[in-house]
């Protein structure tokens, strides 16, 4: 029950925390409230932030506590969080701008089909997390870890990465900047990194890894990489 706490108020906190940030870095560079994509976007990410998160405190709170880790150990996944930071600072902060002086002009449903990218994102990122409890946000292998090879994992090998992407590279042109998606393009290179960096981890740590990467051969794309 303590622990159930604990999730829901940093939930909360969560819930409060992050619109009051994003808002700043899109309301602020676009030196206005009126700026519809930007209130769209947050709905998309918001709304079924609140199911998600309410969904796994009730089934499985551990995942929720796993989730909230962010201290990385591995050397490699250290960097790629600061040069992270690095890319989405500028990506979120460069639509804001991109909406006062009229850098773009992308028509209402091309932002429209690019949210609904987002949520579909969104979706496939929450069924990775409902088969696989171990999907931390950290680079690890835990005590009692198993390799998971149903759902999604049956067809890529890291499916979590595959929402990830759609819902950055979705991200600039929901918020109408086309600008902004030279900046989320970087997302794709640091995401390979991160793979390839993590499969060493879980060859070297994860019993079965080895056999469920030769039986499920793509990483990412099928018949691709």
């Amino acid at each position: 029950m303590e622990t159930r706490l604990s999730l829901l108020l940093k939930v909360l906190l969560a819930l409060i925390g992050v619109p009051i940030l994003l808002g700043i870095f899109f309301f602020l560079p676009a030196g206005t409230l009126d700026y519809w994509q930007a209130w769209a976007y947050l709905a998309v990410l918001l709304v079924p932030f609140v199911f998600v998160a309410s969904y796994f405190i009730i089934t499985d709170p551990k995942f929720l506590e796993r989730r909230l880790k962010t201290r990385e150990k591995e050397a490699q996944q250290q960097v790629l969080i600061k040069f992270g930071w690095l890319i989405f600072l500028i990506g979120f902060l460069l639509p804001g701008f991109d909406h006062r002086f009229g850098w773009s002009s992308i028509p209402f449903e091309i932002v429209i089909a690019a949210d609904v990218l987002v949520f579909l994102g969104y979706v496939l990122v929450f069924f990775v997390f409902k088969e696989n409890s171990y999907a931390a946000r950290t680079v690890e292998v835990e005590k009692g870890q198993k390799v998971i090879t149903t759902g999604p994992y049956s067809i890529v090998r890291h499916p979590m990465y595959v929402g990830m992407l759609l819902m950055y590279l979705s991200t600039p042109i929901a918020l109408g900047s086309y600008y902004s998606l030279l900046v989320f393009a970087f997302i794709v290179p640091m995401i390979i990194y991160r793979i390839l960096n993590e499969e060493k981890v879980l060859l070297r740590g994860l019993p079965g890894y080895k056999e469920y990467c030769k039986k499920t051969r793509y990483r990412l794309i099928p018949f691709i990489w």
